[in-house]
């Protein structure tokens, strides 16, 4: 199955290669009320599917969506849009930013809904990014970045899974075979990798021992199978991703491809970030997958949809 969404996402990010970029610009805002109303359509009986109590896909046959996959690659058309129409009205907050707001506000409560807060941050993360590579006010900035995690403290503190979550973080080993068991799992995969790992294949925590090990811990698989050095490989190959795609960004022939070149670089590169802290135990656990290597369609899909654009915007880029 994996191997039909790697053809269809290859043939996506080719189209994106070849499309033009006033095209994409002309249909952000269809794209995100698309991207909306299938959020929506998650929590309709009998189209969405709910798996491990979460409202997060829609049926198609033997196939599933992803709506938050699409609504992430949304809003960054229309954030580029936004930006590229006034760069200096982001600095104003009632003129620029509140409007910004009040968008991200609606999306981010659509999305707590199925429920799924790693999406959440991601997308507030990714938005938050944007605003500062436009110019918002570092006063701004700030008040919201503090604003927003009054806000993820609160929606941890009103769900008790959440709650559990941040506890096994601090002490995963207080409950070893409960709230702490996925952490301590990855942790006991990545240690045995050693500096070039037990080889390709040989993982043994693999064997029902780690949960979703070819999803959002993959990269526990990649530590025990590569070691140290195959990780480490993983790593850099993001940095030169962020590298490349900032440099694109740069080089961008306008505002708009500027914007959504930083958005869409961002936006993988925060994804990565949150991944690996959580599997190395750095951050609590999310169900957030690592770009291009985890088990996922949807997910994969969009995310060589992002890089044919900007793969496009490179064409023109200087």
């Amino acid at each position: 199955m994996e191997v039909i969404w790697v053809v269809l996402g290859l043939v996506a990010m080719t189209l994106a290669m070849r499309l033009d970029i006033s095209f994409l610009r002309q249909w952000a805002k269809p794209a995100l009320i698309m991207a909306i109303v299938l959020l929506i359509m998650v929590k309709i009986p009998g189209i969405g599917r709910r798996v491990n109590g979460a409202d997060r896909w829609i049926g198609l046959g033997p196939l599933s969506i992803q709506p938050s996959e699409v609504i992430k690659l949304a809003m960054v058309l229309v954030m580029a849009n936004i930006l590229a129409i006034d760069p200096h009205k982001i600095q104003s907050f009632r003129k620029g930013l509140l409007p910004v707001l009040g968008l991200l506000g609606l999306i981010a409560g659509l999305i707590m809904l199925q429920p799924d807060l790693g999406t959440t941050l991601v997308v507030a993360a990714t938005t938050f990014f944007m605003l500062i590579a436009a110019g918002a006010r570092v006063s701004h900035i700030l008040a919201l970045g503090g604003t927003g995690v009054a806000l993820v403290v609160a929606a941890i503190a009103a769900a008790p899974y959440r709650m559990n979550r941040i506890l096994a973080f601090l002490d995963p080993w207080a409950d070893p075979s409960g709230k702490g068991y996925q952490t301590i799992q990855a942790l006991l995969a990545l240690g045995p990798g050693g500096l070039f790992g037990l080889g390709l294949g040989q993982s043994k925590q693999k064997f029902l021992y780690l949960p979703e090990n070819h999803t959002d811990f993959i990269f526990a698989m990649i530590g025990e199978e590569l070691g140290f050095v195959g990780a480490t490989v993983v790593i850099l190959l993001f940095f030169l991703f962020a590298w490349r795609g900032f440099r694109v960004a740069m080089g961008a022939p306008d505002a708009f491809t500027g914007f959504l070149a930083v958005g869409l670089t961002g936006m993988v590169c925060i994804q990565a970030m949150i991944n690996m802290g959580v599997v190395s135990g750095v951050l609590p656990v999310t169900g957030i997958t690592l770009p291009f290597l985890s088990y996922g369609g949807t997910s994969l899909v969009f995310t060589l949809l992002g890089v044919g654009v900007l793969l496009n915007i490179s064409k023109d880029s200087r």
